[in-house]
């Protein structure tokens, strides 16, 4: 009953920037901590970041808060995942996760690919 969708991957050069999109559908966005993942090719998934309803945010390490931000919209039911400085090692299929109460919902991913 709940889905999460991602948008806004593709392919970028090195040190440019790009905005993901993750859409809630269902109820109870309000009460959902909403977290990014990346899985690059041939290494397991890790987390990126992940904001509270408040608009709180938690980064993995420092080297990813200081490239990232994370904001979300309640009104819209959406986060969004602006990604500066691209590297070649953030080439990943990039997924959003909704933790909630009731349950935790994944996305299907989106790719982004970092090459010159």
């Amino acid at each position: 009953q709940v889905q999460v969708s991602e948008s806004g991957g593709g392919l970028v050069q090195p040190g440019k920037s790009l905005k993901l999109s993750c859409a809630y559908t269902g109820s109870n966005f309000e009460a959902t901590r909403m977290w990014w993942y990346r899985q690059a090719p041939r290494k397991q998934r890790e987390w990126v970041a992940f904001i509270e309803n408040g608009g709180a945010v938690t980064y993995n390490d420092d080297s990813m808060k200081g490239r990232f931000t994370l904001s979300r919209d309640n009104a819209k039911q959406t986060v969004y995942l602006q990604i500066d400085s691209l590297k070649p090692e953030d080439t990943a299929v990039w997924t959003c996760l909704g933790l909630n109460a009731q349950g935790s919902y994944w996305g299907q991913g989106t790719q982004v690919t970092v090459s010159s």
